[in-house]
This record gives C-alpha cells, structure tokens and sequence, in this order.
C-alpha cells in the first residue's frame, strides 16, 4: 500500500511516503516557516523522489491532534482534499501517540506533551508493548497539576517526550522525583514514517468531508461565542464549522 502521512499538528512539519511498512521518502523539518506554504511543495517533492505520482496513493495519514489550531487545519485540510480528489482512504492519527510511538523501549510508560499555556498541557499516557502503543490515558486537555496527580497515583517510572517537556521539567522532577525521566531529544519531533506505519492498520474514515482535527479544547473565538450565548450548546457549532 502505497501511503503519504503528513503532520503538522506543531511547529515540527513531517512528512513522509511508505510503501507499506518501508520509508521511501521523508522530510522533516523545525523551523519557524508557514506550514500552509511548505507543505504541497514539500509533498510534490517526496512523490519525485520515490517516482511515484499523486494517483498512485492508496491511503492519506493525517496526525489529526492535539496540536496548533492553524497547524492542524493546515494538514487535516490538505490530507481531505487528496483523499477525495483521489478517491483513496483518509486516517487520522492522534498527534500525541505518534510522538510516544517514536519510544520502542517495551513497557514503558510514556507521556507525550504539548504546552497548552497558562499551565496547561495537552498530553496522553500510553505504554510500548510488544506489539501496540497501549493507551493508559487518552489524549487531553489537563493542568501541569492534574497530570502529575495522575503520574504520582501510578506509582511507576514515567518518560516524558516533546520539546515543550522543557518548559514543565523543573516542575516534573520536582514532584516526580526519581520516576522522572527524560526521552533522548532527537526523539521529541514527530516522525511522519512512523506516523503512516501507525496509519496502516487503522481504519478509514467513512468520508473525507467528515473528518476533522482533534482540537481537545474550544478556539478563542469559540470561548468568547459561548460567553455571548451561555445557555446554548457549543457542539452543533463547532461540528458545523
């Protein structure tokens, strides 16, 4: 199966060609650049490389959240219009268990994390097993506090991964102690290669045009549409836009 992933749920962009379990081509990058104007030519440069056109796609991987509200439209709106367009399979990915899949150390405990600000996270625990990424928590949107309340019930040695783990990890050691541990950074940025071998065995959605990304938290201009309508329900809205 010949299948392209693409993830730009964060300031990484990531994106690669399989054919099946094998990498033809990826590029990855963490620079400060619109994702909206790297990302086709990047693509159309992958399908070169491996000398393959955009037709011979047989499934689009898409990390579908947590993340940036602009990241994640970027490529949720551009794996929807692909799979349509080619009429071929679309997948969503969480964002958070592609970076934990990026772990192969069997039985541990990891948790992937993204700043959410003003002391808040998106973050999932999950462990390697040998054949899975086994989700102990699903993906949310939590306080720094929360999380650790629930990493200090578990009791057990945890690895944290992500480049926004830096901006927590002083709090973390404090609190966690020796069952603080920290993932070699080469394995904070999201790896698209990974990302589509996680997309193989999931399955399709039903349709490309109702797919959308994981935000795991209202936008602004939907916190401020519920201060104006208090008793009105907000999840009509959002599944409509």
């Amino acid at each position: 199966m010949k299948v392209l992933a693409l993830d730009t749920s964060n300031r990484p962009l990531s994106a690669a060609v399989l054919d099946d379990n094998q990498l033809l081509a990826m590029t990855t990058t963490n620079i400060r650049k619109n994702h909206s104007i790297q990302l086709l030519p990047i693509v159309e440069t992958l399908l070169k490389q491996t000398g393959l056109e955009a037709e011979d796609l047989q499934r689009i991987v898409v990390a579908q959240g947590p993340g940036s509200y602009t990241g994640l439209r970027i490529a949720t709106t551009t794996a929807k219009t692909l799979a349509y367009t080619l009429n071929v399979d679309l997948v969503g990915v969480s964002s958070l268990k592609t970076l934990a899949a990026n772990v192969n150390d069997e039985g541990r405990i990891i948790v992937p994390l993204f700043d959410a600000r003003r002391d808040n996270v998106f973050a999932g625990i999950y462990q390697r097993t040998a054949t899975e990424m086994k989700t102990i928590m699903a993906d949310r949107h939590i306080s720094i506090k929360h999380l650790i309340a629930n990493l200090l019930e578990m009791q057990v040695p945890v690895w944290f991964i992500g480049q926004d783990v830096s901006i927590y990890e002083e709090t973390l050691k404090l609190q966690l102690t020796d069952n603080f541990h920290r993932v070699s950074r080469a394995q904070d940025l999201p790896d698209a290669y990974v990302l589509g071998q996680l997309g193989l065995n999931e399955k399709p959605v039903e349709h490309p045009f109702n797919f959308v990304p994981k935000y795991l938290r209202l936008t602004e201009a939907e916190v401020e549409w519920k201060k104006k309508h208090p008793h009105e329900d907000t999840k009509p809205y959002v599944e409509k836009i």
